[in-house]
């Protein structure tokens, strides 16, 4: 009896000193992934600019009528005759397209001090059409042929390239150089040194800004100026930081 309690005894004694080797063997690693989760994140920018290839315009007819099908009407004939004169200057039936239509009453203000309701004295039609146009000599004269051919109503002119990414990826290599940059002046002035990168992003990057002039003259094909279309692109960049 008196051996097989001391054999107990001794397997006690060596379980109880086993428990703290088993909790620091535990504690060290996790000690050591929070060491390594020191990391530096910082955002860059880009730009990288081209100039454009085509254009597109958004090219319309406003109509009234007493009526809301006599107003449609009439729109249709100026729309109608509008988007041939497109064809006819080069535009492909596949660079035209409806983008707006609608169709409003509009109302006659009473008397003063009469107490009557607004009623409605007609009707207005506006139909718009955005045009492509690829060869960007012919901007000029397309916008003379909206002009003359009937629209009363043109809500900008937007230049663009017909593929972007080569120039998108200008901007993006730009802006992961921006990062780096940032990134290596904090870490000397810190003393410390950058490591891998362990994630990198891309918020999204920034629609072209179009840079353009143009001034309407129906005597001769409208001058433009097509400038430049300059994107912009932005990362984020998280690097371990090496001690």
């Amino acid at each position: 009896m008196t051996r097989f309690r001391s054999s107990l005894l001794a397997t006690a004694l060596l379980a109880a000193v086993a428990v703290p080797a088993t909790i620091a063997a535990t504690t060290a690693p996790a000690m050591a992934v929070e060491a390594s989760a020191q990391t530096l994140s910082l955002a860059g920018e880009g730009s990288a600019s081209a100039a454009p290839d085509q254009a597109t315009v958004i090219s319309g007819v406003t109509s009234e009528g007493q009526t809301a099908s006599e107003a449609v009407g009439a729109n249709g004939k100026a729309m109608t005759a509008l988007i041939d004169a497109f064809k006819k200057a080069g535009i492909q039936a596949a660079d035209l397209q409806t983008s707006g239509f609608s169709v409003q009453p509009r109302y006659a203000q009473p008397k003063e001090g009469s107490g009557e309701a607004p009623k409605i004295d007609g009707y207005e039609v506006r139909n718009q059409v955005t045009v492509r146009v690829r060869d960007l000599t012919k901007l000029g004269a397309v916008l003379d042929t909206a002009v003359t051919s009937g629209s009363n109503q043109i809500d900008g002119v937007n230049f663009g390239l017909a593929d972007p990414a080569p120039v998108l990826d200008k901007a993006r290599e730009a802006a992961v150089a921006d990062a780096r940059r940032k990134a290596e002046l904090i870490a000397k002035a810190a003393g410390v040194k950058l490591g891998r990168i362990l994630a990198i992003a891309e918020p999204g990057a920034e629609p072209p800004r179009p840079m353009m002039a143009y001034a309407m003259d129906k005597a001769a094909a409208v001058p433009v100026e097509a400038g430049e279309s300059e994107f912009t692109a932005r990362v984020n960049v998280t690097w371990e930081i090496a001690q």
